[in-house]
């Protein structure tokens, strides 16, 4: 269905109540088509997928946990 602004906005109750039955209108103005009012799809929200991060993530090296150098006179206070 096409409908002008002037109309759809005096309308819009009932033209929002045809959308939820599924209906697709499109709203035009001077005869070119500007938007479309159409049902909202519902999406599932996700979880985080298994190895959605694999490379993201770096190796850890063996020193880890090893004093940094630039602490020296820090750790000897």
């Amino acid at each position: 269905m096409k409908i002008g602004t002037f109309e759809a906005k005096n309308k819009l109750s009932s033209l929002l109540e045809r959308v939820e039955q599924g209906e697709v209108i499109y709203i035009t103005r001077r005869g070119k088509t500007v938007a479309e009012l159409r049902p909202v799809q519902e999406s599932v929200a996700q979880g985080p997928q298994f190895g959605s991060a694999q490379d993201l993530v770096i190796e850890v090296p063996d020193d880890f946990t090893a004093p940094l150098d630039d602490f020296e006179d820090y750790m000897k206070s």
